[in-house]
Parts: C-alpha cells; structure tokens; sequence
C-alpha cells in the first residue's frame, strides 16, 4: 500500500505518529493509499524550521521572490496534466474540471509575480519641517494554510502564493482526502528556487489543526471549509492573537426573471448546479424562478438536460459531466438530505437515487437531483447539501426573490438572469452577498479581484487573492523621519501638530 507523509525542509518526510488515513479511488471505493497524520509535535517541529528559513526569504527583495514564481508558472504549465491526473485519481472530478482547478490557482500565481508593485508602501515628503513619512508593507513571518478537499490545487495555490511572494514562510495542512497535488505544488516550488523550509506541508486531522491555531510562532492562518469549523478556526485563531481568513459554507441562489432568456438560465444552472458533483461554495444549489410562467417553463427545459447528464469516472473521457462526490459517508449525507426534502412536502421531479453505474457499484457516485416546490422551511433549502441536487423555490415577485437570498444565513455567491438593466443594476447593489453575477451563474473573481463571502460563508475582514491578499499576508509599518539640521534647541515635552 502506498503510503504518503509530509514535506518538510525541501524533502519527503515520513511520519512518526502511526497514525494514518485512508485515501480512497471514489469511483471505485477502494482504498489506494494511507497517509501519515501528523503530531503535534511534528507540527511544531516544521514551525520552528519554517521561522528560521523565513528570515533570509523575507529579506529576499521582492522581484527575486517574484521570479520564483515566475518559473513557477512554467513549471505549473509544464506539468498541468500530471497534476490534473492526480487530482482526478484522488478527488473524483473530471479531467478538465481537475485542469481547470489547477488553471484557477494558476492564475494567482501569475499575479503574484506583481508583488514587487503590490507591496510598495507610501511616502509624504515634507509632512512637516524637514520630516517625512513613509509606510512599508512587511512579512508576518510564518503563516498557515488550511485547505479542502473540493480544490486540492486552487485553494493551496490561492493561499500559498500571496503569503510566500510576501516573503512569508507557510505551513500548509491540506485536506487528508486528496494529498497528493499539494505535495507535487510543494516539489515544483522548489524546483521554481523557493529555498527549502519556506513551505511545509503538513499533513494530518484536527489534532494538527489545533496545534496551528496553538503555536505561538504562526501569526495568521487562512482556511476555507464548512462554516461550523470555520467560526471554530476564526474564533480560536483570535483568541489566540492570530490574524485569520476563513471561508465557509454557502446555500447560493440563481433568480430568474421573467425576460430571462430561458434556454440561457437553464443551461447555467445544470453547469453550475451539478458541475464537480456539485462539490463547490459557489455551485447553484437554489433556483429562484420569478412567476409561476417561469416556474414551470423552467422546470421543463431543466429535466430533459438534468435526465442527459453522463456521470462517471474521469477515466471515461473527457465528455463525463461529472463525476462521483469525495467518500461514501458524503454519499450517504446526500441521500439523507434527498429523502428529507421528500418527507418535507418538496415534489421530486428528477430522482437520482437509484443510480448506479456498471463496473463502478462501490463508487461514491450519486445521481443527479431536481426538486420543485421547495420552501425555505426546509432541510434542503437551510443546508449546504455539497452534492448534484438543484432545488427550485417559486417566488411571486422580485422582492420575494431577492428576500429569499438576502435573509438566508449564508451569502457566499448569487446570481440574476434577466435582460432588464434596471433590476440587474439594483441586485448587485441591494444583495447582501460577496459575490454577485449578472448573467453568469458562478461569479469567482478572476485572479487581480478578491474573493469572499458575507455573513456566514466568511469570518475575517480581508477576502482571498487580489490586493486583500496581499494586506492580510503583511503588515504595515509607519516611519516618521526627521533629519536635524543647524543648533539643537533642546527636548520638546508637549505633543506637538506638524506645522
């Protein structure tokens, strides 16, 4: 059996705690591979190799840290199949949904070769007689990321990038259900130059999260995941005087009005309701038609699209819409969920239960849900379902449609299909949701803007990528310089203005 352990120092480390997890094939259930689990010790033992690595990186000039991940980029590029593969192997996605992952992340990285511009501070000559002032953006020092298993590339990428072009050092702990990628991330850094010790990855389960949020060396730390254990990172990350990015869990709703071109809105919500199995924060999972009109034509153009979804391994071609979800108890989550919407009064009108797929019976495949007549009462209306089931909840009215959004507990992303500017315009600024799109269903920023979500999909003030990355991973130090000339008068002992 394959066993996968840590990356400490620029090499390969194997665990000491014989502690392990298994990493499954989900189209197949079997499992392929056991990963070591970290100690708290270990933990703190790359932290204290980390800070020391980090003193040299973070004095490093920034367009030197740039050119690392320049060739970075080339590296990303050259082995963007071989990371795709692994990527499929462990998580289950699609081979150009698994390309795509890597491609977003990617992306970052190419604008992180800008961090020489994006750290400049500023500079006030004369801000009185012969003083100036001037501010510089500096490291943290050592920081933590801790990413999911739905973007084993993306997130590792969004997270890592900012902090080491920074010239942060990072301990990066990645979801133990799809390991691998991050650790080829870690080999192509170093191959790019990253000096070993830089990055650390990690691996293990709640006892090496804690050890983060705990070591006193670890001045920020970034997560993305559920919101339970989002509030419970942020929370602790404060109390323990760490600067902290978490992203939780989201419930995003699609409105369509009634000049919406239909075949349009119904095509966006197949690819954003079921697309990687529906594993995504930003997935559509709630369709909010406007009218009854709507409704009902909108739920006859989804059902045919919804019954010629091909759902299968990645190893089936590149044609395979989606593929199965991450672990056989995700699996079982999201057939609790389906049959409570039924128990709850929601009409079933594509029914995924019974799916199976030949040669593949012991995969964590599910097959593709749609419900109509959904209310906000229900389980599968208030829970993030993380799986292929769209829920459709009628709404009388535009404001009953926004109301729907902007009351429901999560406000990670939205959308609006309509041709009328007017009512566009007026969502966008009306909704109280990070994310808005406006004819297209799933909004994440590209690289130069920021991502993140309101209310409970995000705890921390600074979003992902684009400039707040670059603000979270430093902080800024004011200098107020006065060089004396002529006699010296003596101390001054009031708080003097500037003249």
């Amino acid at each position: 059996m394959k066993e996968i352990h840590h990356w400490i120092d620029g090499k390969e480390v194997k665990g000491t705690s014989g502690r392990f997890s298994d990493v499954f094939n989900p189209a197949t259930g079997e499992v392929q591979a056991r990963l070591s689990l970290a100690t708290r010790a270990e933990l703190d033992a790359a932290v204290d190799s980390a800070a020391k690595a980090q003193v040299a990186w973070g004095s490093t000039n920034p367009q030197r840290r740039a050119r690392v991940m320049m060739k970075f980029v080339d590296l990303l590029n050259r082995d963007m199949d071989k990371l795709a593969e692994a990527l499929s192997s462990e998580h289950g996605k699609t081979f150009p949904d698994a390309k795509g992952d890597v491609q977003r992340g990617l992306e970052v990285i190419e604008f992180c070769i800008g961090a020489p511009h994006l750290l400049k501070g500023e500079y006030t000559d004369s801000a009185g007689t012969g003083i100036d002032m001037y501010s510089m953006r500096q490291p943290l020092g050592v920081v933590a990321g801790i990413t999911p298993f739905n973007f084993p590339a993306m997130i590792p990428l969004w997270k890592m990038g900012p902090a080491l072009a920074a010239g942060n050092a990072m301990i990066l702990k990645p979801s133990e259900r799809d390991p691998s990628v991050p650790l080829m991330l870690a080999r192509l850094l170093q191959e790019a130059g990253l000096p070993d010790g830089v990055l650390q990855v990690v691996n293990g389960d709640k006892e090496s999260v804690d050890a983060i949020l705990d070591n006193p060396v670890i001045q920020a730390v970034g997560f993305v995941g559920s919101t339970p254990i989002a509030q419970y990172i942020y929370e602790r990350a404060a109390a323990t005087g760490k600067r902290a990015q978490c992203f939780g869990g989201a419930k995003n709703h699609m409105i369509i009005m009634p000049d919406a071109d239909l075949d349009q809105a119904a095509d966006a919500l197949v690819g954003a309701g079921y697309g990687a199995a529906g594993e995504r924060c930003m997935a559509i999972s709630v369709a909010v038609p406007v009218g009854e009109k709507t409704a009902d034509a909108l739920i006859e153009k989804l059902v045919p699209r919804i019954e010629k979804l091909k759902v299968g391994p990645w190893t089936a071609g590149d044609d395979v819409d989606y593929g199965p979800v991450v672990t056989r108890a995700a699996k079982e989550n999201i057939h609790r969920l389906v049959q409570s919407g039924i128990d709850q009064g929601a009409e079933l009108v594509v029914d995924g239960r019974d799916f199976s797929l030949q040669g593949y019976e012991d995969g964590f495949f599910v097959g593709p849900h749609l419900f109509d007549r959904v209310t906000p009462d229900m389980d599968i209306y208030k829970t993030e379902i993380f799986g292929p089931v769209l829920s459709t909840v009628r709404a009388g009215s535009y404001e009953e449609a926004i109301g729907l959004a902007m009351h429901h507990e999560y406000g990670n992303g939205t959308a609006i299909f309509t041709r009328d500017g007017d009512a566009a315009r007026d969502f966008a600024n009306r909704i109280n949701i990070g994310m808005v799109g406006i004819n297209v269903p799933i909004p994440v920023p590209l690289a130069y803007h920021t991502f993140g979500g309101w209310k409970k999909s995000g705890f921390g003030d600074l979003n992902q990528h684009g400039p707040d990355a670059f603000r979270f991973y430093t902080r800024t130090k004011t200098v107020t310089a006065r060089w004396p000339s002529g006699i010296k008068e003596g101390g001054e002992f009031n708080f003097k203005a500037m003249d």
